[in-house]
């Protein structure tokens, strides 16, 4: 669960409230730490941790979402995904503002529960968000009420369709909502391969084998010449002297360079998975943006009897490559490993088309 939102600060103008004495000394307080130069004291921005969390609507107790496999269990979701403690980056957005407030500062072993007003969590319900369209817009298999239906690129859901108009509403189904968000942050995460598991993990809610290696890659660059009027003279004949860079061309220099590589192991449900489909770019990027790694390789693993086991290959961060391909896979194989991932073959030919 994560809501991504900028914070902003609104000018008062005149109508501030007077300080109190206790505000002052607060303030006096962050001051004096901050011209000290000590740390900040607990987890930070930042941080990578590992958190057990449980979040419901506030009116009828409804699960919107939890860690909690007996939780999940109860609920009858227990088949819908994996359900253990999540590793999400404090202030990266993987968590509501109000629940990283909640964290920063403390230590870890902190646990408690947070309200989060419907603005924050998914927004106030907007009438104007209910809106009629024409029903051919909608496939005929979801012509009912309550139908999941997509429109122009939004979701929504269908509420009636009479004769060839039909009324859709296109808020998120937990707008207007008030979220009850329990939380206990079990343990801060240092390792680095702890910390790329737990973010693939968060992004595509799947355990996929992986191992983190420091390579020796060849890179290529180009240098421009000097630009800084501090080019070299050769002295001529009759003593008048030339610019020796004027005719200077870009020179191309390989260098040998370490590389922290995050080699993923493949498999039919990654090459499946839709998030991944769609983001992989983005995804390696986070990755790389929040670890030590540089580059992502996704590879397909052979078994050795002639098959292939694995899907989508290739690299993030760095140049393409991947495992050769070319082997001929089992009709009967690619049908259990779509409908192991959940996935509509004839979605995809359609989104593909």
């Amino acid at each position: 669960m994560s809501d991504e939102s900028d914070e902003t600060v609104e000018e008062t103008g005149a109508e501030t409230e007077a300080e109190t004495p206790e505000d002052a000394a607060a303030e006096a307080d962050i001051d004096a730490d901050e011209a000290s130069g000590e740390p900040a004291e607990g987890l930070q921005e930042g941080d990578f941790v590992r958190i057990d969390y449980t979040a419901r609507t506030v009116e009828g107790d409804q699960l919107v979402d939890t860690t909690d496999p007996e939780v999940a269990e109860e609920e009858g979701v227990g088949d819908q995904g994996t359900f253990e403690p999540r590793v999400v980056v404090l202030g990266s957005g993987h968590l509501f503002e109000s629940v990283e407030d909640a964290i920063i500062g403390h230590e870890v072993g902190e646990s408690g529960s947070v309200v989060i007003g419907a603005e924050e969590a998914f927004g106030e319900y907007d009438e104007e968000r209910v809106r009629t369209v024409s029903a051919d817009k909608i496939d005929e298999d979801d012509r009912y009420p309550g139908a999941r239906v997509q429109i122009d690129g939004e979701q929504g859901v269908l509420e009636t369709i009479i004769g060839g108009r039909a009324r859709v509403d296109f808020n998120h189904p937990l707008a207007g909502e008030e979220i009850e968000y329990d939380f206990e942050v079990l343990e801060a995460v240092t390792d680095e391969l702890e910390q790329a598991q737990g973010l693939l993990g968060m992004f595509l809610d799947m355990e996929l084998e992986m191992d983190l290696e420091t390579d020796e890659v060849e890179e290529t660059r180009v240098e421009q010449p000097d630009e800084d009027g501090e080019a070299s003279e050769t002295p001529q004949a009759g003593g008048e002297a030339v610019d020796a860079d004027d005719d200077a061309e870009p020179e191309t220099v390989t260098e040998t360079v370490e590389k922290r590589t995050l080699y993923v192991e493949s498999t039919p449900q990654l090459g499946m998975n839709q998030q991944w489909m769609m983001q992989k770019t983005q995804i390696a990027q986070e990755i790389i943006d929040k670890t030590d790694v540089d580059r992502l390789i996704v590879q397909d693993v052979l078994d050795g009897s002639g098959g292939m086991m694995g899907g989508m290959g290739g690299m993030m961060g760095g140049m393409g490559g991947g495992a050769p391909g070319g082997e001929d896979v089992d009709e009967a194989d690619i049908e259990a490993a779509l409908e192991e991932a959940d996935i509509d073959a004839d979605e995809i030919a359609e989104e593909i088309e």
